[in-house]
């Protein structure tokens, strides 16, 4: 990735973050951790990598297709969806308002770009699973991306459909889990823990890659390399820092799913407009 590129995604990430910060200062109300984790694979993915997206025809039927399993984390998707046109910015200031469509979960009926509705974990891998097995059959080569949560990972079904997508052979598949550390109830590892993760996906039959989750660089080319990948699906196995990019609210778990005070909102928007400002400059 040159230089010019990186900086152009850098920008669109921390623009990603103030942006769902205002959007959950809006409404007093949002989980901010862990869309701060994933907004630097959220940017690389729809501003560099995904193919045939087109805001004006958001159903496009060539397009790559995105699932946020861990739904909740809106305050990430819909900012990067509103940056890359499918609605305007200054609509993410009705975040989770009774009348708007930007809903706390994401949802596909009313928001364009949102792919599929997420909100009960562990079922947003099935949903990619089902997307890429349609796309092998109608012999589409678009790709099919899904990201989950590592507190997520504990549901089942994430696991039923991890046998799946070996099975059927679906290189089209590329899944992420964000490998922040920690859920609503304190961290993984006290709660249920996971690891080896790599180790286990690849007793599942994935291709699995480890990455730093906010090196874009690193996001860039595992999602390259997954491209390349035959006859199994890909893991791309992301450490991530829940709340990245405000100082107080890394790794932090009171942070999974709370709101700033007025205090914090303007200390944490302070932060980020001075290193939007610093990227820019």
């Amino acid at each position: 990735m040159d230089q010019k590129k990186a900086k152009e995604l850098a920008i669109i990430a921390a623009k990603v973050r103030l942006y769902g910060l205002e959007a959950i200062n809006s409404c007093h109300s949002g989980h901010i951790g862990g869309s701060y984790s994933i907004a630097d694979i959220l940017t690389v993915l729809y501003f560099d990598k995904m193919k045939n997206l087109d805001p004006k025809n958001p159903r496009n039927p060539d397009r790559d297709r995105f699932v946020l399993s861990k739904g909740h984390c809106s305050p990430a998707l819909y900012p990067t969806l509103a940056l890359r046109g499918y609605f305007p910015v200054e609509d993410l200031k009705t975040f989770r308002n009774v009348d708007s469509y930007l809903s706390g979960h994401v949802e596909m009926k009313h928001v364009p770009g949102v792919d599929m509705s997420a909100g009960s974990l562990g079922q947003g891998l099935s949903c990619a699973i089902g997307m890429a097995l349609a796309g092998k059959i109608d012999k589409k080569d678009y790709r099919v991306y899904c990201a989950m949560g590592d507190g997520e990972i504990e549901e089942g079904q994430v696991w039923e459909a991890g046998m799946a997508a070996a099975k059927f052979k679906l290189d089209n598949l590329c899944a992420f889990i964000d490998v922040n550390g920690l859920q609503i109830d304190g961290t993984t590892e006290q709660v249920m823990p996971s690891e080896p993760l790599d180790k286990k996906w690849e007793a599942f039959g994935w291709h699995v890659i480890k990455i730093d989750g906010h090196n874009l660089e690193e996001i860039s080319n595992a999602i390259d390399e997954a491209a390349g990948v035959k006859g199994k699906p890909t893991m791309i196995l992301a450490k991530t820092v829940k709340g990245k990019g405000v100082s107080f609210m890394e790794n932090q778990v009171g942070w999974h799913g709370k709101a700033p005070d007025e205090e914090k909102y303007q200390q944490a928007k302070a932060e980020l407009e001075a290193n939007l400002a610093k990227l820019e400059g």
